[in-house]
């Protein structure tokens, strides 16, 4: 069996030696080996994330033949993706990346991006309430409060945003939280 396509520039063949195989192990060659195809499309159309997925796979599960084969095309992939990714420079583009990483539930380097973003600027307010999200998230109620409290005195309205964020739900019962956003005051004591 060969899958030929063409990765990087550089044809690609995956040659399966001809042994004798149960029918069930020349089903995972097959199946692997359309996979690896796959993985090629998608790179060719620079869809790197999505051929890191399908590599990433069979470079741990697939037939050996082809998994050697992943792992060379996993590499190729990975340096085209760190290329395609800008370094953040700004506080404007480490509250993006501290935004994406929260809204994907990845809080501790929700917390890395958006505290460098808020050493940038920490008259931001936008990036105080995400910082304050992504603590309140963390269980780090005092972190979350006071970053909560200087959002608000920067944006009073994210005092009713903060209200009805489901990211604030942990904080429900804390008597800081309730007296803060239901504006008695935006004081809050450690």
């Amino acid at each position: 069996m060969v899958s030929r396509s063409r990765l990087a520039g550089h044809a690609t063949t995956v040659t399966v030696p001809k042994v004798e195989r149960s029918p069930e192990d020349e089903g995972r060659l097959t199946t692997a080996v359309r996979h690896f195809a796959a993985a090629t499309r998608h790179f060719h159309r620079q869809n790197y994330e999505k051929a890191r997925e399908i590599l990433e796979r069979l470079a741990d599960s697939a037939p050996a033949v082809v998994a050697d084969r992943a792992r060379v095309h996993l590499r190729l992939c990975l340096q085209r993706l760190e290329r395609r990714t800008p370094t953040p420079k700004t506080a404007a583009d480490f509250h993006i990346l501290g935004v994406s990483e929260l809204n994907a539930r990845q809080l501790d380097l929700a917390v890395e991006h958006l505290s460098r973003a808020c050493k940038l600027e920490p008259k931001r307010e936008e990036i105080r309430y995400a910082l304050a999200a992504a603590h309140a998230l963390q269980g780090n109620a005092d972190a979350a409060l006071e970053h909560l409290r200087v959002a608000i005195e920067l944006r009073p309205q994210n005092r009713y945003q903060a209200r009805h964020d489901p990211d604030f739900e942990s904080l429900g019962s804390d008597a800081r939280f309730r007296s803060l956003v239901m504006g008695e005051g935006p004081r809050i004591s450690s």
